[in-house]
């Protein structure tokens, strides 16, 4: 390892110690209905605002004990643990790129740097996600959107390699483009009262395990429950809602495909904007934001198509709309094989941690974003491995 090396180590994990400082910020606020701006860092006990010298991420809570330096409460270590594993994170996948280089396509950080950036900013929205689902049962959907929209736009002004965004055909990236506009036209209609959201009423009539109504409790924490027929709603009737809302979406891309299958001069004009002989750099900018957005809605299809099946085929709320939101993120930075992946791996995880529930008798349930997300990060640091051993799998002559 060079000296170079050594330094932006250091350097990258002080910054991912200061970026974990304020995803505990997100944690703590967001699913609180909290600005996370104002105001400023405070004890949640006495009220007092943190002076600089007490807000040095890790550093502060060693030197004050875990506890506040004026009322002496108690301070989590939720606080030291994030900003310690999030500066870890951060350190660890500059080392997996640029010093092991495990993954195809990185090229030295001087040229990269806008991938591995959104790389890091899914890493920390995933963590940011995960601590939220397992503690309030939901997801910030705000992570989730700011991630999306970042991966998006690095995708879009600086393409990185195929290796670490998997192009797509002109058609796909079409019916993508297509998709993405319905999905905008059926935000606005919604916004405008057109179409009804899913389950609006479900906090007001479902119930937790503790018999308190879902949405936030006393101590302003939300609380969420799948929704069932048991608490006056109709899943079925409420998962319809989510199709209607889907179908400008499909009828575009369906209208997409239509035009380049038996129009030929559509189909020449779409395919003449992918091609970088042809158009330049526009097509290389273009091929990368159609890469992003056909993965941000792979990513989310894949988890909202199983949550409309799941719904109609057992009449109870399956996974949630905050797990759709986190792998369309995924799915934006790194495009669709990795949310296509990671949506088989997360299962085997889950079924792993039942198994040792099943085994210690321990009853600690935990939603599923936290094994997409894990599911997600496993991939991302071994694709090339991943899909190296699938390609054996199907080569002539493979197997016994």
């Amino acid at each position: 390892m060079t000296p170079t090396h050594i330094l932006l180590i250091v350097f990258i994990f002080a910054l991912g110690a200061c970026i974990g400082s304020f995803l505990n910020v997100i944690i703590y606020r967001l699913p609180r209905g909290q600005s996370i701006v104002f105001p400023g860092s405070h004890c949640p006990s006495c009220g007092r605002a943190i002076r600089w010298y007490d807000n040095i991420p890790i550093v502060s809570w060693l030197v004050l004990t875990g506890k506040c330096r004026h009322c002496k409460a108690r301070i989590s270590p939720r606080y030291i643990v994030i900003e310690t594993v999030t500066a870890g994170l951060m350190a660890g996948l500059y080392a997996w790129y640029f010093v092991l280089r495990m993954r195809d396509g990185m090229g030295p950080l001087a040229e990269d740097w806008p991938t591995f950036a959104a790389h890091g900013a899914l890493w920390c929205g995933l963590l940011a996600c995960t601590a939220t689902d397992i503690e309030h049962w939901t997801i910030p959907l705000e992570v989730c959107w700011f991630v999306s929209l970042l991966g998006a736009a690095a995708a879009t002004i600086f393409p990185p390699d195929a290796a670490l965004l998997p192009r797509v055909a002109p058609m796909v990236g079409a019916m993508g483009v297509a998709a993405g506009a319905g999905l905008i036209i059926a935000a606005v209609l919604q916004h405008r009262g057109l179409l009804q959201p899913s389950f609006i009423d479900a906090t007001e009539t479902v119930t937790c395990h503790d018999n308190r109504p879902a949405g936030k409790d006393d101590g302003g924490k939300i609380v969420a429950v799948a929704a069932t027929r048991q608490h006056g709603v109709n899943p079925r009737r409420e998962i319809l809602r989510e199709v209607l809302y889907l179908s400008p979406a499909v009828a575009l891309a369906t209208a997409a495909w239509m035009l380049m299958r038996f129009v030929p001069t559509v189909d020449q004009w779409v395919r003449r904007l992918s091609d970088v002989q042809q158009s330049g750099g526009f097509a290389l900018h273009f091929n990368g934001f159609q890469a992003a957005l056909v993965g941000y809605l792979i990513g989310g299809l894949l988890v909202w198509g199983t949550r409309i099946l799941g719904t109609l085929g057992f009449g109870k709320e399956a996974m949630g709309l905050g797990d759709v939101h986190l792998m369309a993120a995924v799915g934006a930075v790194t495009g669709w094989v990795v949310p296509s992946l990671a949506f088989f791996v997360a299962p085997i995880l889950g079924l792993l941690w039942a198994f040792k529930l099943l085994m210690t008798g321990k009853q600690r349930e935990l939603p599923y974003g936290p094994w997409l997300a894990a599911a997600s990060g496993l991939v991302m640091l071994f694709h090339d491995g991943i899909i190296e051993g699938l390609k054996s799998l199907t080569r002539p002559g493979a197997g016994y």
